[in-house]
């Protein structure tokens, strides 16, 4: 990817539609999200004729860029004024090994505890041998792995990828197989030398009972909760209280919002006083993403109380 769509939606009073009561992002991913269909524009023009619906009936992203619009964050929150950071994990992208070494030893150099590598986009044993060297330098206290397949090993082979991998303590690994093979999944998870974590498996708006019925059928170590693609805010909260009652664990990760979804998401995990890190370090990607207070300092995701939104001047906002 070089690019990303997003759109943005903006609140107001009829009787005073100069001022901006709220922003949000409708965080489309092309390829990745269920709504990805010719019908999405049309979609959302529908929503924001009735936008207190759309916070209940629209599509996962479009309810994340209403529930983001509507939210009044706490002033006095901890994170917001600036008083308190979100430690996240350094995520490693998919390169060639060469590549992903230099971007592993960026990221412990400033100061990163917990790497997220993406792996299945080079030869599986080029990334043992980049997991082996890592080992060679850090050990398990030092620093914690999480890996994430997105779905590329194959039921047939997972299995013994997994059993590999499990040699260099990994924490976690995300999404082995593909979403949506439910039976392979479970016995992956009942099987695994590694905590398994659901991932893209939870992509869709699910009612409550649906998304119980799902994780108790596979009973995962973790949920991978993406608002924007797991049916927004209200979702992810669903999803929260059936991992607390199934005794399985979470954290929450962006998926290419620009700055303006990544601080509702970020206001959101704050407010649950979570302490394992979470994967909110995409907003750095961007070189035109919306400027922000939003401050990266080591491995911790900061709001500078005294930084400014520079939304741009001329967004040609619909009508």
């Amino acid at each position: 990817m070089f690019d990303k769509d997003t759109y943005f939606i903006r609140l107001f009073d009829s009787s005073d539609p100069a001022t901006t009561l709220g922003i949000g992002e409708c965080a489309l991913f092309r390829g990745l999200s269920e709504e990805d269909k010719p019908d999405y524009e049309e979609k959302l023009s529908l929503a924001c004729q009735r936008p207190e619906d759309a916070l209940v009936n629209a599509d996962s992203s479009i309810k994340f860029g209403f529930e983001t619009a509507f939210k009044r964050i706490n002033p006095s929150q901890p994170w917001i004024e600036g008083r308190r950071g979100i430690a996240t994990n350094g995520l490693i992208w998919m390169g060639d090994k060469a590549t992903m070494a230099r971007r592993i030893d960026e990221k412990l150099e400033n100061g990163f505890r917990v790497l997220k590598l993406k792996i299945g986009g080079i030869s599986f044993e080029d990334e043992v041998d980049l997991l082996k060297s890592i080992r060679q330098r850090y050990s398990p206290s030092t620093l914690e792995l999480r890996l994430d397949a997105n779905g590329s090993f194959s039921p047939e082979d997972a299995m013994r990828k997994l059993d590999i991998l499990s040699s260099y303590s990994i924490h976690s690994l995300e999404q082995p197989i593909k979403a949506g093979q439910t039976c392979e999944m479970a016995s992956i998870c009942r099987q695994s030398p590694i905590p398994i974590g659901l991932d893209e498996e939870l992509i869709g708006t699910r009612t409550y009972n649906a998304a119980k019925e799902l994780v108790e059928y596979i009973n995962p170590q973790y949920l991978i909760l993406k608002p924007s693609l797991c049916g927004g805010f209200a979702a992810a909260d669903n999803y929260i209280d059936i991992a607390h009652k199934l005794g399985i664990g979470w954290w929450c990760t962006s998926a290419l919002e620009s700055n303006i979804g990544l601080a509702a998401i970020a206001a959101w995990v704050s407010s649950k006083g979570v302490e394992i890190p979470q994967g909110l370090g995409t907003g750095q990607l961007y070189h035109n993403n919306v400027p922000s207070p939003l401050e990266m300092r080591g491995e911790s995701l900061f709001y500078n109380a005294n930084g400014t939104w520079q939304f741009p001047s001329d967004m040609p906002w619909r009508n």
